[in-house]
């Protein structure tokens, strides 16, 4: 057995949130400040066990700081199961940043942190180990509302947003049992959606998510992270509850399909996009080039 804490609930207070080191685990609470991110303020507390960590670094950040950072085990938090990478540094709730003056108390409870670690705990874990946000859980994506009670996720879809392909399919629900993971495509990449991914694969799959009717794509306002991810994280943990689900080689949950192969769309469902794409470059959310690219894929599919 590895040592304890020496000093069961210190705390140490950083940018946007404060660590209290316990015996079995790590409790983050995050603030609730104009600056603090989004997502840190919707996660609100997480509780970390120690046998969900796999590494303990300690660099340098930017402009005179030092970020404590747990690396979590794969398989360990359905949320970074769900964000698979696609987090951005500032929105990564096991990054610390602290004044670089706290570097030297900073290695102190990283060396501490790190003696409460085993050489199993950087193996993939065949359970989640940290607590997923609790439903019920809802957010407005771009074309319809997407709604989590704990057993049954729906989607309603909007008539300004919707393609025709899923006005056609109707309102859906979607027992968790029948579900076998998630596909979670960051908001702040174009053609952010989630797509829900069904245990028994359909004949035919739509490979675009705006077609999809197991999927709610998001846009410029819509679907964002703070909102969409802690659901896909909930919506994943509910699932993995529910029974065997698919298991990436590494022992995760799955979260992700494999690419179909495209499909023509809708000259009306091409409009549609097009104009988003306009929405996002006249925000500055994408350069010149990027819009000009997409803009040439989406018309090559008419």
């Amino acid at each position: 057995m590895p040592p304890t804490m020496s000093r069961m609930g210190d705390v140490l207070a950083g940018f946007h949130a404060a660590w209290e080191f316990e015996s079995d685990s790590v409790l983050i609470r995050f603030e609730r400040g104009i600056r603090t991110p989004k997502l840190f303020q919707a996660l609100g507390e997480r509780r970390i066990p120690h046998e969900a960590i796999a590494a303990v670094t300690l660099s340098p950040g930017k402009r005179g700081t030092v970020v404590l950072h747990a690396v979590p085990r794969p398989g360990a938090d359905p949320l970074m199961e769900a964000a698979a990478g696609q987090l951005k540094d500032g929105c990564d709730p096991y990054r610390l940043v602290l004044p670089a003056e706290r570097e030297t108390l900073a290695e102190y409870y990283a060396d501490e942190l790190r003696a409460q670690l085993t050489s199993a705990d950087s193996e993939p874990t065949d359970r989640y180990l940290v607590a997923a946000p609790e439903a019920p859980l809802q957010f407005k994506a771009y074309d319809g509302k997407a709604s989590f009670d704990g057993k049954l996720v729906s989607f309603r879809w909007f008539w300004t947003g919707a393609s025709s392909a899923k006005w056609k399919a109707g309102d859906q629900s979607f027992p968790i049992t029948d579900l076998c993971g998630i596909e979670w495509r960051s908001p702040e990449i174009f053609e952010g959606h989630l797509r829900l991914l069904p245990r028994e694969a359909p004949v035919t799959r739509p490979g675009q998510a705006d077609q999809d009717p197991a999927a709610v794509v998001f846009g410029l306002g819509y679907g964002p992270v703070h909102e969409s991810l802690p659901f896909a994280a909930s919506v994943l943990a509910a699932v993995r509850a529910s029974g065997p689900a698919l298991l990436t080689p590494e022992g995760g949950v799955a979260t992700s399909a494999a690419t179909t192969p495209a499909v023509r769309r809708d000259p009306a469902d091409i409009a549609e996009r097009i104009r988003h794409l306009g929405e996002l470059h006249q925000a500055g959310l994408i350069t010149d080039e990027e819009f000009t690219a997409k803009k040439a894929e989406l018309l090559a599919e008419l």
